[in-house]
């Protein structure tokens, strides 16, 4: 339960917390049954604060997390629209009845600024996502206003019959969205306020006119309804209508529409709350369209709602004018659902038809409690008062010098059961778990054990009636006090004797200190025997309220000693001991605040009548939380094993401790026979340092003798070693000159063979081009003699074919394309394969040569003599390599010739069946224009053709030009003249690139000779005596 005090003396809040559900109600001063109505709510940026406006202008922000609110600013008018400014968090916008708008500051509680323009009342504020800009709208107008200097910028006006809805700034744009009550919403550019575009009419010829709009936090979907039970989802980027949702049917007109946040949907609300006008808020799924969840009822209904920007709460302004807080959390997640019931109603108490008044609970959760309802099933609101410094720290009370838990632990331990006084004790512990770990139940119980010494029975029932109907809601903050009985307490105090109680806030005693030692010790420590019988007639002669009542009462009662006291040491030591007091007039006074008391505070409506033990066993007492008493049940018994684990290790350090003392004393003497035997090689340790002492000064001379010796034999090894490397270095200086002779000697041969193999080279050139020549001129008497006989058979062929000479024609181009193509290919290859073969050889040599030099030049100044070995050696290969080469060579002139031969095979071969084709082709194409010619009299001269095509040696007779002579046609010498050129000039080029390569080789080989052996070095070399 949270508890607001109101410091203002503008009345009192009362709030209750029912699983899900804050109801903050706001009653009038002195007249406790008259509420002052909340009108509008608003959630700051964060979601941790609401700020709440009543019509008396009153303005209060409550603090969510820290449980407390405060009176921010009294306007003395109602307040029509409420916001944070987003950019100055403790700042806040209200709208006014008197048409202006007003900035106050939450902490420092002073105007900021006051701006004025709108001619009738402002309905909605919406602040631009930076904090600057705000918009505030009336029926009439739209007016956007700088917060930063709060002064008007723009102003929208419109036509009277048309009026405003409502305009407000789009999330994460820069765009305004104005929607008019003519159903036209327009988009405004913010920067220029120029028109970006218009939502089209949504159905043409609706009456559905939109009152209500809603746009999602990524300002995609814009959600649009009115008096219909239907609502329009417009997609704003795409300027569309893409659904209409259908509610129910009992909704008839939608007053309010908000989406939900969610943290993890990106900006894309998939959750919608709609405000209908049964002041029910369903909370629908855009997608889905599936109800979700509602809040409210016809009994308490809504009149407008907020909903924090962090999605975690629901604020409600009811019909009554109280604000309900709810938490979206609990509404929309399964996981979320309170546990199941802790405490069960074992018996009913008959409920009393004759008193119309009384008011019954039913408890449905162990964590809340439902509003009480009379029968008239009208809300009441319980009115609590506690100081605002109050503290309801969860600490656990000290018990006094007397029975604790512990002292009884103790003698169970020691005499295996309790003393029969303590019995009850044991009984309780038995019955429920919480009584063996509540330490003020011995307190409790001991006035009881004193009074039935005789009958423990009694005893123990008489205790459990007290606990279930006296001590009721005592243990559902276990193991703290309860609070929430306090609460009851402090409230009624406040209400009788509110200066007592500002003397105790003043001195910072709580209601733990003045009224829990008297609930928890039953009034034993404070009252008399006599005194004690008598105020417990009077508790059990009424209802279990009178019990807080007589408590309170004992407090005004003793007000004057009270309120001389200034420690909290003088506060507590009252509380626990006796004084003088007239115990009869504390139960006169008891009874006084039993009926003066007001029902919203009375005890009696929070309390169950006196509900007597069951019959035939006891009842079930879980009343408590059971989590923390199984918790402190599992730790004593942790503890226990703890002390068992304790006493067994100690045990087993005193079997220790005796072995140890046994092995001291074994170790004493063992450490007196080591000193001995320490004393004894001590002294031989000393004669042994004397003949060491002795021996290191002989082998100290033996080593001054050694080092004399190795002197004198470095000094000798030191002259030998110089004359040998001056007689080296001779040797060398000899070998240096014998070979710089050789390499001389070496280069001078290498030129003259140099210029000797230039010599045959270019012999050898003069042959081959001589070869060449013969070559040619045999090769022009061969193709004249074919190119003869080729003529000789083409004017035959051409005697013969005069009517098929166009499609034969066609036949030999083709063929001879494909020919040339092959030719042209295969003599690409050759000559690509002979490139090849050279630069293998280029590189290789070029390899061997750089390997060669590098080498030569690591190794010449290393081993000379080596050096001239290498070089002979490298003279050799090149030899070698120059053989081969020229071995290769005459072996590819071979293979070129035998390829040669093979083509002009191909060709003969080519040539034959060139002549086969031709002759085929003939045939048909005679047999065919016989067949053709066979009507028209011509069977007779294609008969003497064929014949003359049979005979070789007969030309054919002439026929009739029938016009079909072909003019690009080429005559078969033509074509052999044209190929024997090109063969020709095909020869020459090879035998070009032939003697290329060998000029190549040559200039290769020179260069080689040259960079090996420069002659400059041999001219740079001069011999001296």
């Amino acid at each position: 339960m949270h508890v607001y005090k109101n410091n203002s003396k503008q009345g009192c809040f009362a709030c209750f917390l029912h699983r899900v559900i804050v109801n903050i109600t706001h009653s009038a001063p002195g007249a406790p049954s008259k509420t002052i109505r909340f009108l509008n709510v608003a959630f700051d940026s964060s979601g941790d604060s609401l700020l709440a406006g009543d019509h008396q202008g009153n303005i209060y922000v409550f603090d969510l997390k820290g449980n407390r609110f405060n009176l921010v600013q009294r306007t003395m008018q109602a307040c029509t629209a409420l916001a944070f400014n987003l950019r100055r968090k403790t700042e806040f916008l209200v709208a006014l009845a008197d048409y202006s708008i007003k900035c106050f500051d939450t902490e420092t509680k002073e105007l900021v600024s006051w701006m004025r323009g709108h001619d009738s009342s402002v309905s909605s504020i919406s602040v631009n996502g930076s904090g600057r800009y705000a918009i505030t709208t009336s029926t009439d107008t739209a007016q956007l206003w700088d917060l930063d200097t709060f002064q008007r910028k723009r102003k929208l006006n419109v036509r009277h019959s048309v009026g405003i809805q409502k305009v407000f700034f789009l999330p994460l744009s820069n765009t305004i969205l104005s929607c008019f009550r003519d159903n036209s919403v327009f988009a405004w550019e913010f920067d220029t306020l120029h028109c970006k575009y218009q939502l089209p009419t949504a159905v043409e010829g609706s009456t559905f006119l939109y009152k209500s709009f809603a746009v999602t936090r990524d300002g995609r979907i814009f959600v649009a309804g009115g008096k219909s039970n239907h609502l329009h989802l417009w997609c704003l980027e795409s300027k569309q209508l893409i659904k209409i949702i259908q509610m129910p049917t009992k909704v008839r007109a939608v007053r309010h529409l908000e989406f939900l946040p969610d943290s993890f949907d990106g900006g894309s609300n998939q959750v919608l709350g709609v405000l209908s006008q049964d002041n029910i808020m369903r909370f629908i799924n855009i997608e889905t369209c599936k109800l979700l969840f509602a809040i409210g009822s016809h009994e308490e209904g809504i009149s407008t709602a907020a909903i924090s920007p962090n999605g975690r709460y629901i604020a409600s302004v009811m019909e009554n004018g109280s604000v309900n807080l709810y938490s979206v959390q609990a509404l929309t997640q399964e996981a979320n659902k309170p546990p199941p019931p802790q405490f069960k109603v074992v018996e009913d108490w008959p409920k009393c038809k004759s008193e119309a008044n009384k008011l019954t609970m039913k408890v449905t959760s162990g964590r809340s409690e439902r509003p009480w309802k009379s029968k008239g099933n009208k809300i009441q609101t319980r009115l609590l008062k506690v100081q605002a410094n109050t503290s309801l720290e969860n600490k656990e009370n000290e018990l006094p010098g007397g029975l604790n838990k512990k002292r009884l632990q103790a003698l169970l331990k020691g005499y295996g059961e309790y003393p029969a006084k303590y019995r009850t004790l044991s009984a309780l512990a038995h019955w429920s778990a919480i009584f063996g770990e509540t330490p003020y139940i011995p307190l409790l119980a001991f006035p009881f054990v004193k009074l039935f010494q005789n009958n423990q029975l009694i005893c123990f029932e008489v205790v459990a009636t007290v606990v279930v109907n006296f001590c009721q809601h005592w243990f559902e903050y276990f193991p703290n006090p309860p609070v929430n009985v306090l609460s009851m307490m402090e409230n009624i105090l406040a209400h009788h004797d509110k200066e007592l109680l500002q003397h105790f806030i003043k001195y910072n005693v709580t209601s733990q200190v003045y009224a829990w030692p008297l609930l928890e010790t039953l009034f034993s420590e404070v009252l008399t025997r006599e005194e004690w019988l008598k105020v417990f007639d009077n508790i059990f002669s009424n209802h279990p309220s009178y019990f807080l009542m007589i408590v309170v009462a004992y407090i005004v009662c003793s007000r004057a000693p009270l309120l001389h006291c200034n420690q909290r040491q003088d506060f507590e030591y009252f509380f626990h001991h006796r004084n003088n007091l007239d115990i009869n007039v504390v139960i006169k006074e008891a009874y006084h605040f039993m009926e003066a008391t007001p029902p919203d505070i009375h005890p009696q409506r929070v309390l169950d009548d006196f509900v007597p033990l069951t019959k035939g066993q006891y009842p079930v007492f879980n009343k408590y939380p059971k989590f923390i008493v199984d918790y402190q049940t599992q730790e004593w018994e942790r503890i226990r094993q703890d002390e068992i684990e304790y006493l067994r290790e100690r045990q087993l350090m005193h079997e220790l401790e005796a072995k140890a003392q046994e092995r001291k004393a074994e170790d004493e003497a063992w450490y007196r026979k080591q000193e001995l035997l320490r004393e004894a090689e001590e002294q031989r340790r000393k004669m042994l340092l004397e003949e060491e002492k002795k021996l290191a000064e002989q082998r100290q001379r033996l080593a001054a003798v050694k080092r004399e010796l190795k002197v004198k034999e470095l000094q000798f090894l030191d002259a030998s070693r110089r004359r040998f490397l001056k007689y080296q270095q001779d040797q060398r200086q000899m070998e240096l000159k014998r070979l710089d002779d050789e390499i001389a000697r070496k280069a001078s041969i290498r030129e003259q063979e140099t210029a000797a193999t230039v010599q045959d080279v270019e012999v050898r050139q003069m042959e081959l081009e001589s070869q060449r020549q013969l070559f040619e001129q045999h090769l022009i008497k061969d193709q004249e003699s074919s190119t003869q006989e080729m003529k000789e058979d083409i004017d035959a062929s051409r005697r013969k074919a005069d009517l098929e000479d166009h499609v034969v024609q066609r036949l030999v181009e083709t063929d001879r394309e494909e020919k040339q193509k092959a030719q042209m290919v295969a003599e690409e290859n050759l000559a690509k394969a002979e490139q090849k073969c050279i630069e293998v050889d280029w590189r290789l040599q070029a390899l061997h040569k750089l390997r060669h030099d590098d080498q030569d030049r690591e190794k010449r100044y290393e081993e000379i003599a080596k050096l001239l070995h290498d070089n002979r050696v490298k003279e050799a290969e090149l030899l070698k390599a120059m053989r081969e080469a020229e071995e290769k060579k005459w072996e590819e002139v071979i293979q070129k010739k035998a390829q040669l031969e093979e083509e002009q095979k191909a060709a003969a071969a080519a040539h034959e069946h060139r002549k086969q084709f031709l002759e085929d082709k003939m045939n048909g194409a005679l047999d065919l224009a016989e067949k053709l010619q066979r009507e028209d009299g011509f069977f007779e001269r294609l008969r003497d053709l064929k014949a003359g095509r049979t005979g070789r040696g007969v030309e054919f007779q002439q026929v009739p030009k029938s016009g079909n002579v072909c003019l690009n046609d080429l005559s078969a010498s033509e074509s052999s003249s044209y190929m024997s050129s090109v063969r020709r000039q095909e020869l020459a080029c090879q035998e070009r690139e032939l003697m290329a390569e060998v000029r190549q080789l040559r200039q290769k080989l020179t260069a080689q000779a040259r960079i090996r052996h420069p002659p400059t070095h041999l001219s740079s070399t001069k011999w001296t005596t």
